[in-house]
């Protein structure tokens, strides 16, 4: 038991988590009540150590809260912020208060702390915000209340007879400030509060706060709209990406907080987000920036965007906004040129400039509407809602009939009659003055066109004159609209073109899907033309658009001239690589990274929209860390890799519409390839020993050359004369160079297949016996390195239509391939699911003297075993086998006749090897085989 006396206060406990620590706290903070420089840290460290107990205490021991509320240590928090006691306590105060009712979990203890008004207090206190760190620690504050809402907690906050909610109108003040984290935290509470289900919380927030609130939002997203047109104006060296990038940012974090707020589906606030963001912000600045010279438009030129910032804004819009009623209006206008929709009901915004002045500061307004109410006993009027100021042209007593029928206030809304409906009444009763023009002006199908300005506009941009600046947000909008989940059923069926019939007399000269279709067909045709300006992501999404407007039910609904015009396309996109796969070295390397990029990573629009790189003019040079697809090419190399990403592309589409399967592409197929720890039967196959020496390894291998890959193996301890693969890589990306110090040693490098990972697949020394097997074992990766690439070329040549001698032959003087079909490729390994399936005997092995098979003996096949699989051939590494009843020594498995001719050819080849390759010799030193030819220890490519 502790003691006191009159001369000495008492000493701390030992346990700091207990309710003595609590009560010694208690004791220091009411003998502290007054701040001074003394004991001002003595104070900050008590808060510090309150917040730990009254943690500890929710979890372990209710009694401490029940001290807590006893005592009302809340009055110390309120007593020391009366006091202004300065930054620092106050940053203590706010982290205590933080940290505590982040931690709480037992909601009795949570209810004790929210109890007596205390909390709302200190909402309500003013802070010295121009700190940084009393900003920071007090907006996570108000954030971490918000976490806390709910439909019981929302009482502690929400006065309904006081008529005030000081968490949330003092939070909102800070929705535009210049830290974007104080920005976030402010969206993050909002969200949290129009979660809570509570009919009067969300009617004083419609009421007293909604039109102030987002009133002010829509401006300042106006604002910040003009700041990204002013930079994509001035920066025409790509000199302010990096702001261009934050705005960019900063606008698509306003669509995805819209969109949240929308996603809550409460009505009271969505018909008021969505008056105000179609009237102060969509219709007066992003459409009406889409065209110059609409009927009726008197707006300052100064108030709108490029059309290209348009295009790209609102196509983000698209991508991101699906809630039906907003999208469904923006659709009617940009469609059907819906211009009584875009007028303003009630005059809103009738003293301003096509968009809204800049309205009174949140702060100003609540202030404003809190003198009122105490000021006004009549039924009050929503205040700023619709028009700031309202209230004083209401109060003047000479008013006209007309305006006194406009029903200015929800209050004075009849029973069963919603805000929406009674908007659609105003503006019907404004559009039936032009009834008869508008049915005139839609009588023929070219005036109802020339009546659709925006969306003309849209369509101009994808001319693509000089190049495809526009015309690339244009397709990004027309499939944002086709994506979009909002747009109600009639309007989706004039965004989709939908034909009800494959004739194609359905589809007039007038037809907005003939016109589509025709520019979309143009771009492609423009893509293949030389020194073309459209770069490959406006091309992704021409194909992609093509594709889906172009099929209907799996089939083609594409006019016999826009399928000639396409085949014309892929024409010419092949004849641009003819003189690639003749001139260019690295044609190979670009071909396969192309397709695998393509294949892998498709087009994703919505990920393109968020590029704000794409604002700028499009420039060439690499310099400016911008995507390829999404700028022009630079240098013949690119050129070339441009050339083979429109080859894809078109042939693609082309493939689509012909309901064709691939089967040539890729070149390459992982599933054929042999893979690490495989095993593999080296009967009689070449073999080099080595040791392969890593920067933390070294290891005995055997090196196996085949026809694509490079393949190091280990001998298996179960069979005799079997290898288990270790490693395994393409020859084609093999570098071979001589140790200089050493003459047994080779330096290898094996790259990796894709050519955006710079570190290599295997970087090693391989150490031979002797520098005679040291030469061989180069120049077997040499000439098999040329030899793939030289038969994947081909296979490319053949792809687009380029004879079979059109590519030099680098092994045309040479032994190693002079059949008289050197260039198909053989098969190497065959598969089979158990030992049992290959013959008992094999004392001559596969290519044994005696063997009476088409096998080769100097380029043998060795088995590859992969238990509990079928006995079947592996494909030749992408080239497709057809069965034969042809049969090997070691097996009954059918062989594909061409795989009998290829075999005879392959042999004959051997044999010119075999005459000479007489200093080509390896060792099978290290592991024994049961071929006869091994017990010399050294054979030879022969027989």
């Amino acid at each position: 038991m502790q003691r006191t006396s009159w001369w000495s206060r008492p000493k701390p406990p030992k346990n700091l988590h207990s309710l003595e620590h609590l009560k010694y706290l208690h004791y220091l903070l009411n003998k502290n009540q007054t701040i001074t420089e003394n004991n001002k840290s003595l104070i900050v460290e008590a808060f510090r150590s309150m917040s730990e107990i009254l943690i500890w205490g929710d979890q372990n021991d209710s009694s401490v809260f029940e001290f807590f509320l006893e005592k009302n240590m809340f009055t110390f928090f309120l007593n020391i912020l009366q006091q202004n006691a300065g930054n620092y306590v106050c940053v203590q105060l706010l982290q205590t208060l933080n940290i505590v009712f982040e931690n709480l979990h037992n909601e009795t203890s949570l209810y004790y702390m929210l109890s007596n008004n205390h909390v709302n207090e200190v909402i309500c206190h003013k802070f010295d915000f121009s700190d940084e760190e009393v900003m920071a620690y007090y907006i996570s504050f108000l954030k971490t209340l918000s976490l806390r809402l709910n439909e019981h907690t929302i009482h502690f906050f929400y006065n309904e007879h006081t008529d005030d909610f000081a968490l949330y109108t003092e939070a909102i003040k800070f929705f535009n400030h210049s830290e974007s984290m104080v920005r976030i935290a402010v969206r993050t509470l909002t969200l949290n509060v129009y979660k809570v289900d509570d009919a009067a919380m969300l009617r004083f927030i419609r009421d007293k706060t909604g039109a102030p609130y987002f009133s002010n939002l829509t401006w300042f997203i106006a604002q910040h709209v003009r700041y990204i047109d002013t930079c994509v104006r001035s920066d025409v060296n790509h000199q302010q990406r990096g702001r261009l990038r934050d705005l960019v940012a900063e606008h698509l974090d306003y669509m995805h907080y819209i969109n949240d707020i929308l996603m809550l589906e409460n009505k009271m606030l969505n018909e008021m987000l969505i008056d105000h963001l179609l009237h102060r912000l969509f219709f007066p600045l992003y459409i009406r920036s889409l065209a110059e010279g609409i009927p009726g438009d008197n707006d300052n030129e100064n108030n709108l965007i490029s059309s290209v910032v348009a295009l790209f804004l609102l196509s983000q819009v698209f991508l991101i906004l699906h809630n039906g009623v907003l999208i469904s209006k923006l659709t009617d206008v940009i469609l059907n040129n819906n211009l009584e929709a875009m007028k303003m009901p009630n005059e809103q915004i009738a003293g301003c400039n096509g968009i809204m002045e800049q309205p009174e500061s949140i702060e100003a307004l609540l202030s404003s509407e809190r003198l009122k109410s105490n000021q006004k006993t009549r039924r009050q009027k929503r205040p700023n809602y619709r028009n700031i100021g309202s209230d004083e042209d209401n109060d003047n007593g000479d008013k006209s009939p007309e305006s006194s029928d406009q029903i200015t206030s929800l209050d004075q809304l009849p029973v069963g009659i919603s805000e929406k409906e009674l908007l659609s009444n105003q503006a019907n009763s404004t559009q039936d003055t032009s009834s008869n023009h508008t049915t005139t002006s839609n009588e023929s199908g070219s005036d109802k066109r020339c009546s659709r300005p925006f969306l003309d506009n849209i369509y101009s941009a994808l001319n693509c004159t000089d190049n495809d600046y526009s015309a690339l947000f244009a397709l990004c909008l027309i499939y944002a609209m086709l994506e979009n989940k909002g747009i109600d059923p009639p309007s989706k069926k004039i965004l989709e073109f939908e034909v009800d019939s494959p004739d194609s007399s359905v589809e007039s000269e007038t037809s907005y899907s003939l016109w589509l279709k025709e520019r979309l067909l143009r771009i492609i045709s423009k893509s293949v033309k030389k020194d073309s300006r459209i770069r490959l992501a406006t091309v992704h999404l021409s194909a992609k658009l093509l594709n889906r407007l172009g099929m209907s039910n799996d089939e083609c609904i594409l006019l016999p001239s826009h399928v000639s015009s396409l085949e014309q396309s892929k024409l010419n996109s092949m004849t641009n690589l003819h003189r690639y796969v003749k001139e260019e070295e690295i044609l190979l390397d670009l071909f396969e990274d192309e397709h695998r990029t393509s294949s892998r990573k498709p087009l994703n629009v919505e990920y393109l929209m968020m590029d704000s790189s794409l604002l700028l003019y499009p420039t060439g040079t690499p310099l400016t860390g911008i995507d390829f697809i999404k700028r022009l090419p630079c240098g013949e190399s690119e050129q070339a890799r441009r050339a083979i990403g429109v080859f894809l592309i078109i042939r693609n589409l082309w493939m689509l519409s012909r309901k064709e399967v691939e089967t040539q592409l890729p070149l390459t197929r992982e599933q054929d390839c042999i893979n690490e720890d495989d095993k593999l039967d080296l009967n009689n196959s070449d073999l080099i020993a080595c040791t392969v020496v890593k920067k933390d390894e070294r290891n005995r291998r055997f090196l196996v050359v085949d026809l694509y890959q490079i393949i190091l193996v280990k001998p298996d301890n179960k069979r005799l004369g079997w290898g288990v693969v270790k490693f395994a890589g393409y020859l084609q990306d093999v570098e071979v160079s001589n140790d200089p110090d050493d003459s047994r040693s080779l330096k290898v490098t094996i790259h990796r297949t894709s050519g955006q990972r710079q570190v290599p697949l295997l970087m090693a020394s391989f150490i031979f016996d002797d520098h005679i097997r040291c030469m061989a074992a180069k120049q077997r990766l040499t000439k098999g390195r040329m030899r793939a690439r030289h038969l994947k070329l081909q296979r490319i040549a053949a792809l687009v239509d380029l004879p079979e001698n059109s590519i030099d032959d680098p092994f045309s003087s040479s032994y190693l391939l002079n059949s008289p079909a050197p260039h198909k490729p053989q098969q190497q390994f065959r598969v089979f699911a158990s030992p049992s399936t290959s013959t008992g005997g094999r004392t001559n092995g596969v290519g044994g003297p005696d063997a009476k098979s088409n096998t080769p003996t100097a380029r043998v096949y060795p088995l590859l075993k992969r238990p509990g699989h079928a006995a079947s051939r592996i494909g030749s590494l992408g080239l497709p086998t057809t069965a034969s009843p042809t049969t090997t020594t070691q097996s009954n498995n059918p062989q594909s006749s061409a795989d009998n001719q290829q075999t005879k050819q392959v042999q004959d080849a051997a044999a010119a090897e075999s005459k000479d390759e007489s200093d080509d010799v390896v060792t099978k030193t290290d592991m024994e085989l049961s071929h006869p030819s091994s017990a010399g220890g050294i054979i030879g490519e022969g027989s």
